[in-house]
């Protein structure tokens, strides 16, 4: 039996100046199905989330979007 390595994908986030952002865009993506893991890099305006398989974009442009802020086109 093979093991199954996690899906990382990065994405661009506009929007994000502070803290307080990072816990807003790491909540909402954090409570999709799937997702182990998010890191923010708020210098770079991006979101890096780990998963157990890839995430449709319009789940997580969903979830920035119920954050606050928008998702860049396309993946960073």
């Amino acid at each position: 039996m093979t093991e199954q390595r996690p899906v990382v994908q990065t994405y661009a986030v506009t929007g994000m100046t502070c803290e307080h952002c990072v816990r807003a865009v790491t909540e909402e993506l954090s409570a999709l199905p799937g997702v182990d893991e998010v890191r923010i890099d708020l210098a770079r305006g991006t979101a890096t989330v780990t998963s157990a398989a890839p995430l449709p974009v319009e789940s997580v442009r969903a979830a920035v979007d119920e954050a606050g802020y928008e998702l860049a086109a396309g993946i960073a």
